[in-house]
């Protein structure tokens, strides 16, 4: 597998160091974890006894101060690339910064040391069912009633919902589009309640969960950065999302080759191993050409973000690409398996499933394809929706 020179040893020993505990702590209960639909609480206690949970917050808070996205992304390429719901990325990379980032010191104080021990697992609540992920169309309102907030809402599909101890929740604080808050909402908090654990077809260990907000009374020290600041915030991080997504869904997509290629070369089919028909070999060829040049896509955006320098536009291409690569990876490796691939038990079957997912969230892949249109000046909005940017869609 080509790639490009991004890690130094440090990296791949941490890398030999996230395979040991994941193959002792981890894989082990995967499928107890998929019957559950969720991992158990004691693997996120393990992750954050081994230091893997926010590294880079403070010292003071349990943290390693290690803010280098090479750790992160070492750790997601380690655990996505096996099915088994443990969403440290979304924990580690897409909700913890809004606190380590926009928080208060109080704020900090109060959460991160949770969140790096695993005793705190995060979630971020967004879309809503009748607004999709269109941040403008929100309908749950945060109400400022002077020495309190009062949320009211739901919203759906948000993962981590079953297990989440606490909740980033964005809430209309006014009439304008985009005036849009951010609040930080406790699990036991009284007026929150979880609602069904949604069925999916893929990624079934990773729980995904409706979040029901009922005269939610927040104290003011619970909202996270301006009143009507949180759409800012929101599009702060989306170009980092967009990127880490790309960095699971090709994991996915490496594994799902290798897997596949073992077993052609193991299983016979006319007296001959499947792996030396003509079509098998072609069919593998073209798709380590493509991952190949994945990679190296992938890396190369991640050696800019390390930088400072991932734009929205390019952010968009490398999770639109990604996202379709593992597709086409997934679908041809399932057919490379015959019938077996059909199985539940078989993993490359469960992968097929939970890939469809991919070119969905954190921006769909017609989203992207608005998003770097745009970027090449093919815009027909009015100026005025133009300069306001783009929807988290």
């Amino acid at each position: 597998m080509l790639r490009r020179r991004l890690f130094e040893p440090e990296h791949e020993e941490f890398r030999r160091t996230v395979r040991r505990w994941a193959e002792a702590e981890v894989y082990p209960h995967a499928t107890l974890f998929r019957e559950q639909g969720m991992v158990s609480r004691e693997v996120w206690r393990s992750a954050g006894a081994q230091g893997f949970l926010a590294m880079f917050a403070d010292p003071a808070h349990g943290g390693l101060g290690l803010d280098d996205f090479r750790f992160d992304m070492v750790l997601t390429e380690e655990l996505a690339a096996r099915e088994n719901g443990l969403y440290i990325p979304l924990h580690n990379r897409i909700v913890a910064p809004y606190i380590h980032r926009f928080g208060t010191p109080a704020q900090a104080d109060r959460f991160m040391p949770g969140i790096v021990s695993g005793e705190t697992i995060l979630a971020i609540a967004m879309t809503e069912p009748d607004a999709g992920s269109d941040l403008s169309g929100l309908r749950s309102r945060a109400e400022d009633r002077g020495d309190h907030w009062l949320l009211n809402g739901s919203k759906t599909y948000i993962s981590n919902g079953i297990l989440a101890g606490l909740v980033v929740v964005a809430a209309r604080t006014g009439p304008g589009r985009h005036e849009i808050g951010l609040f930080l909402v406790e699990g036991d908090r009284p007026g929150f309640t979880r609602g069904r654990r949604l069925e999916k077809i893929g990624l079934k260990s990773q729980d995904t969960a409706e979040l029901h907000f009922t005269d939610v009374r927040l104290p003011k020290e619970n909202l996270l950065g301006p009143p009507a600041g949180g759409y800012k915030l929101m599009m702060h991080n989306l170009a980092e999302e967009r990127l880490v997504g790309a960095v699971q869904f090709l994991a996915r997509a490496q594994r799902a080759f290798a897997i596949t290629l073992d077993y052609v070369k193991e299983r016979r089919v006319f007296g001959r191993p499947v792996g030396t028909f003509q079509n098998t070999r072609f069919t593998l060829a073209d798709l380590r050409t493509r991952l190949d040049a994945a990679q190296a896509f992938v890396d190369a955006c991640a050696a800019e973000h390390l930088e400072g320098a991932l734009s929205s536009e390019l952010a968009a291409e490398v999770k639109l690409h990604a996202s379709e690569t593992e597709g086409l990876v997934v679908d041809a490796c399932l057919q490379l398996h015959g019938g077996a691939g059909f199985m539940e038990e078989v993993e490359i079957a469960r992968m097929f499933t939970a890939a469809r997912v991919s070119r969905i969230y954190a921006g769909s892949s017609e989203i992207m394809k608005e998003i770097i249109g745009r970027g090449l000046g093919l815009d027909d909005r009015p100026k005025r929706d133009a300069a306001q940017g783009e929807d988290r869609a």
